[in-house]
């Protein structure tokens, strides 16, 4: 079937918000590796990854046959019941998350894995306060949008909690722009204290952070950054909760976790995404005294069931074993080295910036930092017609989110920049 008659089966019954890609929007059919195939028999070098989803490739062998074997076996119990996939997974979770006496709940989004996490927390501190980074996004739920301050996805005002939003994010523009980074860290520890003491009641229960903001364009704080935030929250006993939906399982190339380049000691992480390679997996890995906050009895249907576990195992495993976070660190830091000299000098090029295989490029009107949606739209068409497809995000939607599968290679991270070093060329001169 055609594009353009999916396109209009689409808009005839899926809701107007469900955004798509493109002027031509385009279905995704099979994939292999780094490359995807459209249903139009278009290939494309995917650094995009379904919204950093597609951590370790398409169509992984191991990662298939475990997926296979299992479905043969068994697809679905809930946690009414013991499921051993579940438990080994739970156990190599808590391991890897450095928390001591970690517990795990498992879930099947991000946005599930946040809600829940505030659901412990809450319960545990016995607040509805909750503090959140300036332009972060955290789900599309009721919950988890109340502490989104992203203002193309926190689409109400009503909130079952009372937010308090802190300094973070952009470099660029705001309070903390071209700050140094001590002076950035002074200034954003010395913000949460004045709204400790003068906004909230004090019996704050968390704050939710991502160590960089993914739907926020991979705007960043300093390192250590949070780790000055967090030595705050411990005076008051105010948990930590680490969003590493984005940034987990060795993204960033230089750590497992997000959180390890800020100093800080998580009480509970959420994540999901790429552990599930595009299954439905996700949860919160914390400390057993706050996943135990829950008073009386409750279940996960889905959360944590034979099939995905069986899946997410196989491919953590794949990840361990082929030392994907080493070829984030290495090829991500080439990719970035191959942007940033191709687009040198480039007027609408305001910021590079991430680590890892999360990068984002800043487009802004030129020679200046007023951000360029339509130009990013540009790069996004043209980058798709030379057969690379990139995301898009940051609060203006002009930001280019890189963050192909874990396992990209060096010579394809070479054709991915240059595609989009000529597609910020046409940009440019739009």
């Amino acid at each position: 079937m055609s594009h353009k008659e999916l396109v209009d089966r689409h808009k005839a019954v899926m809701p107007k918000w469900v955004s798509l890609y493109y002027s031509e929007p385009i279905a995704i059919v099979s994939g292999e590796g780094r490359h995807v195939v459209d249903a139009e028999g278009n290939r494309y070098l995917d650094l995009f990854g379904g919204i950093l989803t597609t951590m370790t490739g398409y169509s992984v062998p191991e990662v298939v046959e475990a997926i296979q074997e299992q479905a043969a076996k068994m697809i679905h119990t809930s946690t009414l019941y013991l499921i051993e996939p579940m438990l080994e997974l739970a156990e190599k979770i808590a391991k890897l998350s450095k928390i001591e006496d970690a517990k795990v709940f498992f879930a099947t989004s991000g946005t599930e894995a946040n809600d829940s996490a505030l659901l412990f927390a809450t319960a545990r501190r016995s607040s509805n306060q909750i503090l959140a980074v300036r332009n972060s996004y955290h789900g599309r739920s009721f919950s988890s949008m109340a502490v989104t301050s992203n203002p193309g996805y926190a689409v109400t005002s009503l909130s079952p909690f009372q937010v308090f939003y802190v300094l973070g994010g952009s470099r660029l523009r705001g309070p903390l722009a071209g700050l140094s980074d001590k002076v950035y860290i002074e200034r954003g520890v010395e913000d949460l204290r004045d709204l400790l003491s003068s906004a909230t009641r004090g019996n704050v229960a968390a704050l939710i952070a991502e160590p960089i903001q993914g739907v926020g364009g991979f705007a960043q704080a300093p390192d250590g950054y949070f780790g000055a935030i967090q030595e705050v929250l411990n005076e008051y006993g105010i948990l930590y909760i680490s969003d590493e939906v984005q940034t987990g399982w060795g993204r960033t190339g230089e750590n497992f976790w997000g959180y390890e380049a800020q100093g800080v000691n998580p009480d509970m992480i959420t994540f999901a995404k790429g552990l599930g390679n595009g299954l439905a997996m996700a949860g919160v890995v914390g400390k057993g005294e706050i996943l135990d906050a829950i008073g009386g009895s409750s279940i996960s249907t889905f959360g944590g069931g034979p099939l995905v576990s069986k899946g997410a195992l196989a491919n953590l495993d794949y990840l361990l074993s082929n030392d994907l976070q080493n070829n984030a660190k290495v090829v991500g830091a080439k990719l970035r080295d191959e942007l940033e000299r191709m687009t040198k000098g480039s007027a609408i090029v305001a910021e590079i910036r991430g680590k890892g295989l999360m990068l984002g490029v800043e487009i802004c009107e030129p020679g200046t930092v007023t951000p360029s949606p339509a130009r990013a739209t540009v790069v996004l068409e043209e980058a798709k017609k030379r057969g690379v497809l990139v995301g898009k995000g940051g609060a203006s939607g002009n930001v280019l989110r890189v963050a192909p599968p874990l396992s990209i290679t060096e010579d394809e991270a070479i054709t991915g920049a240059i595609a989009l070093a000529e597609a910020i060329e046409v940009a440019s001169a739009s």
